[in-house]
């Protein structure tokens, strides 16, 4: 891979988030290297952030949706590093300066309570995925490209973290035994009117095949997850632009509503 191609895109996204200016697609320089070049340009901002003395809070997994899959041309979703900084505290308002074209999605937040590294007998099963699963959450990411008007396409959302922005998670754990994940449906509201809905099949079928799908993804690359992380497990229904002055209040059954207010500093 062309090294110098990869540290000046990874740049160009810094410097766009930082200047609040959206840069064009990267697929073309991209297009060479593929799905690869793009995951080594996320990891090069990812060192770059931790260099910083940013600290990983946990990771976020993107294109779960059959629909978009098919529209970006992929059949496997993608991820993103969750970074300390970028949650959410409870009624903390959303500054929409901090993300870039913000647009919000709900989904079932995943918290650990055990490691999932490489044990040497084979990938990470669903039994030992629901066995390192210590509580879901409702959650609502704020999703944000550093892509011009949101152009993209695979190699584009990879290099640009899988579009991660901001997350805000729900108060009130529940136990895997307490709901049924596949089934729950999501009703996301703007001032009282219906702007997305959706449930938890619409995620990979059932939001833990996105889990772990990124156990596995994350043992293979060597990053596995680890007690402590939260796992954004993927949207359950349309993404929603905001704007300053909304506020949405996103519900999921069983797990419980987060609300999130936008403003413009």
């Amino acid at each position: 891979m062309d090294t110098a191609v990869l540290q000046r895109l990874a740049a160009s996204l810094r410097q766009a988030a930082q200047d609040g200016q959206p840069v064009p697609p990267l697929r073309d320089d991209l297009a060479a290297m593929g799905e690869a070049g793009a995951y080594a340009v996320q990891d090069i901002n990812t060192q770059h952030a931790l260099a910083a003395g940013r600290r990983l809070s946990g990771r976020k997994i993107g294109l779960t949706s059959k629909a978009v899959q098919q529209q970006l041309g992929v059949d496997a979703p993608d991820f993103g590093m969750l970074f300390a900084d970028m949650e959410l505290a409870p009624d903390e308002p959303v500054v929409l300066g901090r993300v870039l074209q913000p647009k919000v999605e709900a989904e079932v937040a995943v918290v650990l309570e055990r490691d999932l590294g490489d044990t040497g007998d084979g990938p990470v099963t669903l039994a030992r995925l629901i066995s390192a699963i210590a509580y879901v959450l409702p959650a609502v990411e704020i999703v944000g490209s550093r892509i011009r008007h949101w152009d993209i396409r695979l190699l584009d959302t990879v290099a640009d973290n899988a579009s991660a922005g901001l997350y805000a998670l729900g108060t009130r754990p529940r136990k895997l035994s307490e709901v049924d994940l596949r089934t729950c449906g999501m009703l996301m509201e703007r001032r009282g009117e219906v702007v997305s809905l959706g449930v938890g099949a619409a995620c990979l079928g059932h939001p833990l095949h996105a889990a772990l799908w990124l156990a596995r993804k994350m043992a293979e690359v060597g990053r596995p997850l680890l007690a402590g992380d939260v796992i954004m497990s993927g949207a359950l229904g349309p993404m929603v632009t905001v704007s300053p002055g909304d506020v949405i209040d996103t519900t999921i059954a069983g797990l419980g509503t987060v609300r999130t207010a936008f403003s413009a500093a």
